[in-house]
């Protein structure tokens, strides 16, 4: 990860003032919105499910918790939560509203509108009292967003006492063959499969060099520990290809 002068930001591989970023991710993922989960199964050979499932494993829900989903776009993650638990409540949170809009519908399908609400909102400044959720999750979504140590304050904000904070990224192989090889993949794969599926190669060229401007494991877990969340740890997945972080406010 590269620094960048102050008052400005990644967004990609471009230096741009931080006032920009959100409405620019906003363009990208209102360009991608109805083909992002096939585009989800077609980038990641469906492994992105795996990481998922590996995700509610170690989230371990229970019922009748309240799930605030961050970036949530589709409610991948707060069906998921839902199916798990039993019963209980889940509320996506996105920038994007097509996303959102995306959601509704898988959510009228499966029968689960009810137990959802759908906000369009900001991970740096929520729109929820303090002391809301029993659970926070952001799945692939902290990278994008400006100042993601202020994602992770508001997080520990919205929590209840005894709540859980995690979070599932993109992360850093520790390996340098491996991800080079990785790399490889990611820039001349990846934008031409947007291309094909979503007629959009300019916004997945994006996803990919947003991830290798993200902040390593060992970085993000000093974050998370900066925003106060105690017993912080993370488990790398696929070798470091994704990583999930853990941490709970107590």
């Amino acid at each position: 990860m590269t620094e960048t002068p102050e008052n400005t930001t990644h967004f990609g591989f471009q230096t741009v003032k931080e006032e920009e970023k959100a409405g620019k991710v906003q363009g990208v993922f209102t360009s991608v919105a109805s083909k992002y989960d096939i585009m989800n199964d077609v980038m990641s050979v469906g492994i992105h499910r795996v990481w998922k499932d590996a995700m509610m494993d170690w989230l371990a829900p229970r019922g009748g918790q309240k799930l605030l989903d961050v970036a949530g776009g589709t409610g991948d993650i707060s069906f998921r939560f839902l199916k798990r638990a039993g019963h209980g409540h889940a509320t996506v949170c996105d920038l994007t509203e097509s996303m959102l809009v995306e959601g509704r519908k898988r959510a009228e399908a499966e029968s689960m509108a009810e137990s959802l609400d759908w906000v369009v909102g900001d991970a740096m400044k929520l729109p929820f009292a303090d002391n809301t959720f029993d659970v926070y999750t952001i799945s692939f979504g902290i990278r994008n967003v400006t100042r993601p140590q202020e994602a992770l304050n508001e997080a520990y904000r919205v929590l209840k006492p005894g709540g859980r904070l995690m979070v599932l990224e993109f992360s850093q192989i520790p390996n340098d063959m491996l991800q080079k090889m990785y790399d490889l993949y990611s820039f001349n794969v990846i934008p031409r499969m947007g291309k094909v599926i979503a007629g959009d190669s300019e916004s997945y060229q994006y996803l990919v060099e947003s991830i290798r401007n993200f902040p390593d494991q060992e970085t993000f877990l000093g974050m998370v520990k900066n925003a106060g969340f105690e017993n912080a740890k993370y488990r790398n997945l696929s070798m470091g290809i994704a990583c999930l972080h853990s941490g709970w406010k107590i």
